[in-house]
């Protein structure tokens, strides 16, 4: 089987599927300059309100393929940090849904979702240290943001994986399922974030990552939106709210 990126579309929510059983599902140059295109048209499509990032099989990402170091560094870096910040800047929430193994480029993807739900046994590291290659300085900061900085330290001067258990404690990880339940738990998560204001998700996702130049633009769409107006009836009436803002 190719590697490749597999998607669907399905009761609101994208699911990303990373695909290279092969290698664990290392990512390859061709599959890290597909991610941001993938993510684009994702974004843009209508029926999208959230989406899950995953891999095929009983792993996540074991980083990137190996194989593939033999093209120049700095050109295996670049396209590695441009999937990642797409990923960062999707528009709609995005969780990583993380069985097995998270290394490396797998965890710099799962890092730059919103939210990180793991099966226990799920193993996680940072290993530029064991290749001698200097880990980005976006997907430095985005590390430090999530664990702290002695944890990121912890991960990229030793290459060591770490369980569930510290991963959760450290931030690394939102949720840690029992096996076999990471699957209802993400889809019934994923329906939970479809059915709840996009206005609010998209307004939190742009001040949670720092920009504060946006506040006037997001009253001006609250006003415009309805969807206070409804969140409120919907509260006053005892129902499920409908709304309609859209990204």
């Amino acid at each position: 089987m190719e590697p490749e990126l597999q998607h669907t579309v399905a009761d609101g929510t994208a699911t990303v599927v990373i695909s290279n059983p092969a290698k664990r599902n290392a990512m390859t140059a061709g599959m890290w300059r597909a991610l941001p295109a993938l993510l684009d048209g994702l974004a843009g499509d209508r029926r999208v309100r959230a989406l899950v990032l995953t891999g095929a099989g009983d792993t996540f990402c074991a980083g990137a393929d190996i194989s593939t170091l033999r093209a120049p560094g700095d050109e295996q870096q670049r396209l590695a940090v441009l999937a990642e910040e797409a990923l960062a800047a999707f528009p709609k929430p995005t969780l990583a849904a993380v069985r097995g193994y998270c290394v490396g480029g797998g965890s710099q993807l799962a890092a730059a979702c919103d939210l990180r739900f793991a099966e226990e046994g799920a193993l996680f590291g940072v290993t530029p240290a064991k290749l001698g290659i200097v880990y980005p300085a976006s997907s430095t900061r985005r590390l430090v943001a999530l664990t702290g900085p002695s944890t990121a330290k912890f991960l990229l001067f030793s290459g060591e994986l770490i369980g569930v258990e510290r991963a959760l404690r450290t931030g690394l990880v939102d949720e840690a399922l029992p096996p076999g339940a990471l699957d209802k738990r993400i889809a019934e998560f994923a329906r939970v974030l479809t059915t709840r204001s996009q206005l609010t998700q998209a307004a939190a996702k742009e001040f949670a990552a720092g920009r504060d130049d946006r506040e006037a633009y997001w009253a001006e769409q609250a006003r415009g939106s309805g969807d206070t107006a409804e969140g409120v009836a919907a509260f006053l009436e005892r129902r499920a709210p409908r709304f309609d803002w859209s990204v």
